[in-house]
């Protein structure tokens, strides 16, 4: 099994180059025989709050059509951000796009103080993604700052627990503490998707990570490049791999 975390730099509001930048990442990912590829938090528009009304998605949405296709042609499982519309709520979601032409989504749990102006919070849309035997579950940002999200993670038999953030520069020791914790605490491997460059007017912080369910830091980008971090599972190790884009 091959996971990738994408490291990117949205262009804000512009979903026409972030989608360009989402193919040639999972073409790349691909390419490197990764089952599975993770984007940071609304990867497809950039953070955003005031202006995502403007910006928001539905489940069905024309707009991800390429990234269906690809997930067909390449075999791969993609999770991409972007603010999602069901009915007549608003919720900071992700896609998650199977290699079966299957679109299902997760919404975001937990809100950051001001997130809950412009969005909703659910618990209703909670995918279990399955590879090789192994149980996946999703969080997005604030998520993993609410230890019940993870507790409630390992309840469903979770061995992977992937984390699509946008954290700044200041935010990422403690994102780190906390992910290392329940990696450990909780048996499960933690695979982290950052940006690397500006959003929302604000720096992040990049440094994309992966810890095997002992808390060990397998591996782990800078707080700059854009890129992938490639994780692989050999019999009952990790091993790390950095690809540049």
């Amino acid at each position: 099994m091959i996971l990738a975390a994408a490291q990117t730099k949205p262009k804000r509001g512009d979903v026409s180059s972030n989608l360009l930048n989402h193919y040639q990442l999972i073409e790349l990912a691909a390419q490197n025989g990764a089952n599975l590829i993770a984007f940071p938090e609304l990867s497809i528009t950039g953070y955003e709050r005031e202006n995502a009304a403007n910006l928001v998605f539905t489940k069905d949405d024309y707009r991800i059509d390429h990234l269906k296709e690809l997930a067909v042609r390449n075999n791969i499982i993609i999770i991409a951000g972007a603010p999602i519309q069901v009915e007549s709520k608003m919720f900071i979601g992700e896609f998650v796009i199977s290699p079966d032409n299957s679109v299902s989504i997760y919404t975001k749990q937990f809100l950051h103080e001001g997130e809950d102006e412009f969005f909703q919070p659910s618990f209703d849309y909670n995918p279990m993604i399955q590879i090789e035997n192994q149980n996946i579950s999703l969080a997005i940002c604030a998520d993993i700052d609410n230890p019940l999200h993870p507790e409630n993670a390992k309840k469903k038999d979770t061995n992977i627990y992937i984390a699509s953030i946008f954290f700044s520069p200041n935010g990422i020791p403690k994102a780190y503490r906390d992910l290392q914790n329940y990696a450990q605490k909780h048996e499960m491997n933690v695979l982290m998707s950052n940006f690397s460059g500006e959003s929302w007017g604000f720096p992040s912080g990049g440094k994309s990570a992966f810890w095997n369910n002992k808390g060990e830091l397998v591996g782990q980008m800078n707080d700059s490049d854009s890129g992938l971090l490639l994780v692989e599972k050999k019999d009952n190790d990790w091993e790390s791999q950095i690809v540049k884009f």
